[in-house]
């Protein structure tokens, strides 16, 4: 069976990437727009980025998220 991940086009994939890498981007707005839940998102960007890129960017969706309670 195939993930919503998996149905992506590259160009889908490297929206996603970009929305998600975005600070004012939420999960919420990337499920409304592509379908993916935020555990999809996360699997789809440790699939794409350097493992400390991904680690750097999880630091940052946790710190923000803390600060504000509809981020990511």
């Amino acid at each position: 069976m195939k993930t919503s991940t998996q149905k992506l086009s590259q160009d889908h994939v490297s929206a996603v990437i970009e929305m998600a890498l975005s600070d004012h981007v939420s999960f919420a707005d990337i499920k409304l727009e592509y379908g993916l839940s935020e555990a999809e998102v996360k699997a789809l960007m440790r699939e794409n980025l350097r493992a400390g890129s991904y680690r750097a960017w999880r630091k940052r969706v946790r710190k923000f998220s803390d600060r504000r309670e509809n981020y990511k």
